[in-house]
């Protein structure tokens, strides 16, 4: 784990954002230095971590590191803990994509997935949760996705990963509640982003599905940021940031037939 932190001048406070070198997390970066907090990048892509991180002047600060490196984690927690003196926010927000039915997912790439998705959450949760808890403050956002909910075919491992990120999230809000510490959950649908590049499916057309449907979504990762920023401000668990998923979440937890109806109906058809 590579870092260049060191302590900044005056600000609201610290947040370490994973999976900050593009894309969402860069957003939310860019946007929390924008209001003077220090912001730790921390990317497993070292160029891109120093990159975001220079850009941002004296508020930014690299941290190369792997989410699913447990040891990484406890360093990170100590470093911040040593040099910064406190954490005010964690954004879980590192992730990568799976396409594909379960048939046609291989084992492989769902371990692979819940490595990333799931589990690089967790480790981030534990590592800054007892330090959060000692402070009497702060607040934990856990990058999941619309896919954790709406229960879509051709998306099985992800949509999995995210749901199960979800439940995670709900749970340690409870578990933090009395201790001051906020959680919430980000549940973005297709917003334009480098996810593709690494995304594994059965085919190339997977990826021109989700390509297109990112040009065309009309919410950018700005957009998406300030929904963050929003929240940190004014604590709220569940973060939907595009319109069509706001009733889409409702119609799913008050009529799930109908919703499963609805879904058939437009989803894509499956071998």
């Amino acid at each position: 784990m590579k870092n260049n932190l060191q302590p900044g001048s005056e600000s609201p406070g610290t947040v370490l954002i994973s999976g900050a070198g593009a894309g969402l997390g860069e957003a939310m970066a860019r946007r929390f230095a924008a209001a003077g907090w220090q912001v730790i990048v921390a990317d497993l892509a070292e160029d891109r971590a120093r990159a975001v991180a220079d850009s941002l002047g004296e508020r930014g600060h690299a941290l190369v590191m792997d989410v699913t490196d447990e040891q990484a984690w406890k360093e990170a927690a100590a470093m911040v803990s040593k040099r910064f003196g406190s954490l005010e926010v964690l954004i879980n927000n590192a992730g990568v994509a799976v396409g594909g039915t379960l048939e046609d997912t291989s084992i492989d790439d769902w371990r692979w997935v819940m490595d990333i998705d799931l589990i690089g959450v967790v480790l981030g949760c534990k590592a800054f949760a007892p330090l959060m808890r000692q402070q009497g403050r702060g607040h934990i956002v856990n990058v999941a996705s619309f896919a954790g909910f709406a229960a879509a075919p051709g998306i099985n491992a992800y949509g999995t990963a995210k749901a199960a990120v979800i439940a995670m999230s709900e749970m340690l809000r409870a578990e933090l509640h009395e201790a001051g510490v906020a959680v919430s959950a980000l549940c973005p649908a297709f917003v334009p982003t480098r996810l593709t590049e690494t995304m594994r499916a059965p085919d190339e057309s997977y990826n021109r599905r989700v390509e297109r449907w990112m040009e065309r979504s009309g919410v950018k990762a700005e957009h998406v940021a300030e929904v963050v920023y929003k929240a940190i401000e004014r604590p709220r668990f569940m973060l939907l940031t595009h319109g069509n998923t706001r009733w889409a979440w409702r119609i799913r937890r008050w009529f799930p037939e109908y919703y499963f109806r609805m879904l058939m109906r437009k989803a894509p058809k499956m071998k």
